[in-house]
């Protein structure tokens, strides 16, 4: 007896391997598989200018890093004792102006220099609601605590959505033309728009990027994360505390269901070798002098050199 609605999945053209370079950009739930790739030793560069939950704003920085347009002083400004940068999260703001720029910059370059060679970029879209800066008009990607009265709230249109994904399959491909591209929504529900808003915000994300997949077929695919937690797991006790986010029960099933279309089948070995290696690492003995823990580490770190063996890239 099936006590939930499973969602029939398509296998990616191109699966993630050990060998593929990855980037993922976007909402929480987008550092919610970059951690994923990370824990399991993939070479995945996850949200390096923080998080990002407009379109828009992710096009914006992908033009800068493409187009090697440097951060200088006319795109940060000082509010609360730190420096910031409408383009990226707050937790890169900085106390100090020239460390800030140096760093956004630095950013920018090892950015620039992983599209080079990526093989796969993983975009997780948020919202379609945006702040617009007053003074500027511009979309903002975070307001930084800045009073609200300084912006406009406004919801993008499907079109305007779907320009941003075109424009950012577009900036990538001048520079590499073999990325693979895979969008998906995030299932966090923004609920401080509105139950009814949000609807329309996951609405509009939703339909602008099926559009463009078919406009685009061969370069972007779609992974229903955002319907698999509405659908499969449409019970709230698979979601954190806030009621708002998925909680690790979620993500891992999720990741369940990532894995069985995104993944190259030829890694799924490697994986569980990584994985009995980080539940190892993660052990905290009673004893850490006993024979039994000693043996223990011993058994662990050859399971790391073997592995190390096969692939030289993975570190732990």
């Amino acid at each position: 007896m099936q006590f939930t609605t499973k969602i029939p999945l398509e296998k990616l053209p191109c699966p993630i391997s050990y060998d593929s370079k990855i980037l993922s950009l976007g909402s929480c739930f987008a550092e919610n598989i970059g951690d994923k790739f990370h824990y399991f030793k993939f070479q995945n560069e996850s949200n390096p200018f923080g998080i990002i939950f407009n379109v828009v704003s992710i096009e914006k920085l992908v033009n800068r890093i493409i187009n090697k347009n440097e951060f200088t002083e006319k795109d940060i400004f000082f509010h609360n004792d730190l420096w910031h940068c409408f383009e990226v999260h707050s937790e890169l703001s900085n106390p100090d102006k020239e460390t800030f720029l140096k760093h956004l910059n630095s950013i920018l370059e090892s950015t620039q220099q992983h599209i080079n060679s990526m093989t796969h970029c993983l975009i997780t879209l948020g919202t379609s609601w945006v702040y617009r800066n007053n003074e500027s008009r511009e979309i903002v990607a975070n307001c930084h605590k800045v009073p609200q009265k300084q912006f406009t709230k406004e919801l993008l249109s499907v079109k305007e959505i779907e320009n941003s994904i075109i424009n950012i399959v577009s900036l990538v491909n001048q520079i590499n033309k073999k990325v693979n591209f895979l969008f998906t929504i995030s299932p966090v529900r923004h609920l401080k728009d509105g139950f009814v808003e949000n609807n329309v915000s996951k609405a509009h994300l939703i339909s602008a990027i099926h559009s463009t997949i078919s406009q685009q077929p061969s370069t972007i695919s779609y992974f229903p994360s955002y319907e698999i937690v509405m659908d499969e797991l449409r019970d709230y006790r698979f979601y954190a505390e806030d009621m708002l986010h998925p909680n690790a029960i979620a993500i891992n099933y999720i990741w369940k269901r990532f894995k069985e279309i995104a993944i190259d089948e030829k890694a799924f070995s490697i994986l569980d070798e990584v994985e009995v290696i980080q539940k190892a690492l993660a052990h905290k003995p009673f004893n850490p002098n006993s024979e039994n823990h000693v043996n223990f580490v011993k058994n662990t770190q050859q399971k790391i050199t073997n592995l190390q063996k096969k692939l030289p890239l993975i570190q732990f």
